[in-house]
Order: structure tokens, then sequence, then C-alpha cells
């Protein structure tokens, strides 16, 4: 059976993934160390990460649909159970890693129109990534679409073009550094700091790494 969530939900900072697509240091970790690397050099601290809250989007990779009109009923479900969470513990920053798991969160907050997964290619999400830096607002919950795959081939190529808008610079450097500003920028209102973060506990089942 599928572990479904680890960390805490009411950390500010949530991650939902594809379980087709794990968290893995191909995907999440670099773009965190560059967070961290900014925020250490600017702030001389740096983000309490155990508490970060994943959660895969469902719990069976059979019902992960691949098309528009293949979001089936027990989809339908899972997206219900997500907006009642997100409602109820309002992340401040809202990570989904992959095409799916964007769609996923669209279909949560009634964002129009629906998609299928496979229109989210790389260009698209870079597109969406630059304007959810531009609209970023502490005060509601902020959806900041990323890659679930970054590999060295050309599909890296075409990613750091279309994220980075500048061949070669580096996508995980480039998503890290424009996440760390928007964090810095607002570290006062962020409780996420290590020694400084005070969440409510719940208990949640871990996802076995």
């Amino acid at each position: 059976m599928m572990i479904r969530e680890s960390g805490e939900r009411g950390y500010p900072i949530w991650v939902l993934m594809n379980p087709k697509h794990p968290i893995s240091h191909d995907n999440w970790t670099p773009i965190l160390d560059e967070i961290q690397d900014k925020v250490y050099r600017e702030m001389h601290t740096r983000i309490e990460t155990s508490d970060i809250y994943f959660r895969n989007a469902v719990t069976d990779t059979r019902i992960v649909p691949n098309t528009l009109n293949w979001w089936g009923p027990e989809v339908a479900k899972e997206i219900e159970l997500f907006r009642e969470l997100a409602f109820e513990y309002k992340p401040k920053i809202l990570f989904s890693l992959g095409a799916f798991a964007y769609e996923f969160l669209r279909r949560v907050y009634e964002i129009k129109p629906e998609k299928g997964p496979k229109a989210w290619s790389n260009a698209i999400l870079g597109d969406e990534f630059e304007r959810s830096i531009e609209n970023f607002d502490i005060n509601k919950t902020n959806i900041i679409p990323l890659l679930h795959r970054v590999g060295a081939s050309t599909s890296f190529v075409d990613t750091q073009n279309y994220f980075c808008r500048k061949d070669g610079e580096n996508y995980y450097r480039y998503v890290g550094t424009k996440l760390a500003e928007k964090i810095i920028e607002n570290k006062d209102k962020l409780h996420i700091w290590i020694n400084k973060t005070s969440v409510s506990k719940k208990n949640v089942t871990l996802i076995a790494p």
C-alpha cells in the first residue's frame, strides 16, 4: 500500500507529487539546496526542512490521468479531499512537481479552463512558474509549478531555456534563487526558520525514504 504523506500539515510549505514520480535527488533536493544556500548567505539561518509537508496527490498510480477526459470519480474524490485540507491549513507556498500535480492543484482551486496533464509542456510550466513568482502574495496560498524530472538529456537543455530564459543557466539555480528571493522578502511572515518554527503538530504517516 502506498504511503500518503509526511511532514506537518500546519507548516507553511507544502509539496504535492505525482506518485509515479516521487521526491528524489533529481527534482526537489537540488532546488532546496539552492534556496538554503541563498537564505544562509543573506540571513545566516536556514529553513527547517523536516516539517515541510509532502503529499502524493492520489493513493493509486493507476488512476493518474494522462488526458483531459480521463479524470474519473476516483480522482475527483482525491481533489475534494485535498481541497478540504488546503482550505483548513492554508499553506503559504504550495509546490507541484510535474504536470499532473499542477493540473490537480488547478482543479483543487477551481482554476479554469481544465486541461489534461499533457497540455503542460516544460515551456508552459516555465511560463506558469514566472507568473507565480510575479504574482506572489504571502497573504494567500501561492501555487508554484516545478518539474518532476530534470535529466542530462535534450529535455534538460530545453528546460534550461524555457525556465531560465538564458542558454546554459542552470534550472535548479534559477528556480532556487527566484524562490529564495520571495522567501527572504517575506521572512517575517513565514514561520519556517530553524529554532523559530512553531507548528501545531498533527499525526501523519511518514513517507518512507
